[in-house]
């Protein structure tokens, strides 16, 4: 098996949910961001209802491309040129959705909030959102705050970041939960990225809860 022709260039980290069985057969998919599809090669091949919305519209098309050739059954339209601020989708559309190093492109807290909000709107109940972005994490010393949470990096860019408590806060925020440990990869000293993966309060979830009270008002 040749791995580059099978999986593209995918996110490692979204591999990783791959392996852990996390999007599952009939899953409905959105990528938040999707850049030229690089994390949608094996999504496309394997059957899944995927969308993406990017940017750019070079991207889009680039996507569009990708898309006709392993997954010609897929409407173009269901890959448009779009702001993850505004997503084109009806609430509770999708099962998965990506957004990989793209939240910290945000131009203000307000944009990046926006963002996780639309991303969290249009996930199903039980749903999965998975995020790679750049944060403070393990380089807390070595970054330089220009404002709100836009910082100089050593790698020479501009990035709005995270911390781990800001994430936790947006998790509970979301109704999630996260199914994985925070993880951060510190690259060299230069920039930090973190995998931050949630699943948003489902039916099931609801419903224990609404047992619970009913149990305890019963006590």
């Amino acid at each position: 098996m040749n791995l580059q022709t099978t999986f593209g260039s995918i996110d490692i980290y979204l591999f990783d949910q791959l392996l852990k069985g996390r999007i599952a057969s009939g899953a409905r998919i959105l990528d938040a961001g999707c850049g030229g599809g690089r994390n949608l090669l094996w999504l496309l091949k394997n059957g899944f209802d995927v969308s993406g919305v990017d940017t750019s519209a070079d991207a889009v098309q680039s996507v569009r491309r990708l898309a006709a050739a392993f997954a010609p059954h897929l409407p173009a339209e269901q890959f448009r040129v779009a702001d993850i601020k505004q997503l084109p989708f009806e609430t509770a559309s999708f099962h998965f959705v990506i957004c990989s190093a793209v939240l910290h492109f945000a131009e203000s807290e307000d944009a990046f909030r926006r963002m996780v909000r639309e991303c969290r709107r249009v996930l199903k109940p039980g749903g999965l959102f998975f995020a790679r972005l750049a944060s403070t994490i393990g380089i807390e010393d070595r970054v330089e705050l220009i404002e709100g949470r836009r910082y100089n990096l050593p790698d020479g860019s501009t990035r709005f970041l995270v911390d781990e408590q800001m994430l936790l806060q947006l998790t509970e925020e979301m109704s999630g939960q996260l199914v994985d440990p925070i993880k951060t990869t510190v690259v060299q000293g230069l920039r930090s990225m973190t995998t931050w993966v949630v699943q948003v309060e489902g039916d099931e979830s609801k419903s224990r809860e609404s047992k619970s009270r009913g149990s305890k008002s019963k006590a």
